[in-house]
Formats: C-alpha cells, structure tokens, sequence
C-alpha cells in the first residue's frame, strides 16, 4: 500500500469513544457527524481492534482500492487520532489527491470533532 496523506491530531474524548464513532457511525443514538457528499458512499469496516484501530474501505467510488487507516493512542486528558489514506494503485493527480486529503482532514478534524462539543 501506498501512503497518499495523513494527518494526527488530538481528539477531546478517551480512545474508547472515538473508536466507538469510527468503528459504527450510524449507530443509533449515536453522534451524526459522517455527512457524505454525493461523490461518496457509506464506508465498510475493514478492521476494528479496540480501542486503536480502524480500517476503512474507501468513501470514493472512484478511488474504490483505498483504504483509510485510524490509528488513535491515549493523549493527555483525551487521545491523538492519526488517519491514514492508503491505495495498492496509482497515486492519483494531484488535484484529486489534495481533494481527498481535504475531505478526509474535515470529516475527521472538524466534523467529528465538533461532534464532542470542540
């Protein structure tokens, strides 16, 4: 596999709970926060190790072959959240590829974060 980007930041909650987000972000009563775009589509659970890893399969019908890998550690009061977008393909051009790797920092950095109220 092929590193396209990633990203660490800290997230406000333990570990436990933002596994719990990413590994079912549908659950029901659970935080909304995966808004997807009409380019992109419902994510599978690749892999799921409580509480410091997610796989993802690819949000991007397009992009079909990536992966996206969560990494998340305990950090201070909450935990550090890395994610990481992979393919076992070609790289893609480089407009596309800052669009993934945008989409990816919002979703992650931004929506699920303000999901715990930061």
């Amino acid at each position: 596999m092929i590193e396209l980007g990633a990203r660490e930041r800290t997230q406000p909650p333990p570990p436990r709970i933002v596994w719990e987000s990413l590994a079912n972000p549908r659950r029901p009563g659970g935080r909304q926060w995966l808004d997807l775009l009409p380019d992109e589509m419902e994510p599978r659970i690749l892999e799921a190790v409580e509480p410091g890893l997610v796989v993802w399969s690819s949000l991007w019908p397009a992009r079909a072959e990536d992966r996206i890998r969560f990494d998340i550690r305990s950090a201070d009061a909450g935990c550090s959240l890395r994610w990481t977008l992979l393919t076992p393909d070609e790289p893609p051009q480089s407009q596309v590829l800052n669009h993934l790797r945008h989409r990816l920092n919002f979703l992650i950095n931004a929506q699920l974060r303000f999901s715990f109220g930061q």
